[in-house]
């Protein structure tokens, strides 16, 4: 089978932050999957599952009654190896808009007095939470996202390999932290 897009990005390079997943077109409307990572990759711990739990279970909610977002939210969940979520929108939004929204999301979880839906009725799994360790992680990755910021620049190179060679190196030139690349041509940019 040939490897899909996410399983071909470097996660040694991935850092806390805002991205940009993928975008798919479905109809007349464009859907963006954002991932939105609290840890690095196989270079610290994974998040803790029950909090992992927790963190989804407040954010969730959070971002479904927010009044600016709740009609652009698609949904937001946990990545299978538990270092952030994906959040898929309705648009196409930069990274750096949904900063407000996740700095806000994320320190709304430190208010939180209880898990909402944790109950034999509304989870699959209502016993595996932990709002202590939550509130820790959701503290950490806000003040990650203030003392870092959020600034990202993309490219599009329109199917052009020469394009994206380019705008590779456009980057570099720049001085860029990390480039994410989802290579056209893996010979040629491998």
């Amino acid at each position: 089978m040939e490897l899909i897009a996410s399983f071909s990005v470097d996660h040694t390079a991935i850092v806390p932050g805002i991205f940009i997943s993928r975008q798919d077109q479905v109809g007349n409307d464009v859907i963006t999957t954002y991932d939105i990572r609290l840890t690095r990759p196989n270079r610290e711990p994974a998040v803790d599952v029950a909090a992992m739990h927790t963190l989804e279970h407040i954010i969730a909610t959070y971002l479904r009654n927010d009044p600016d977002w709740k009609d652009q939210i698609i949904y937001w969940g946990p990545m299978g190896c538990l270092t952030g979520f994906y959040l898929i929108l309705k648009g196409s939004r930069a990274p750096q808009d949904l900063y407000e929204l996740m700095l806000r999301s994320f320190k709304a979880v430190e208010d939180a007095q209880e898990v909402p839906g944790a109950t034999p009725v509304n989870c699959g799994h209502y016993l595996m939470h932990n709002l202590a360790m939550a509130k820790w992680y959701a503290a950490e990755f806000a003040d990650y996202l203030e003392a870092n910021g959020c600034t990202v620049q993309l490219s599009d190179a329109g199917g052009d390999l020469p394009t994206q060679i380019s705008q590779i190196e456009n980057f570099a030139t720049m001085g860029a932290d990390l480039v994410i690349i989802i290579s056209l041509d893996m010979d040629t940019l491998y």
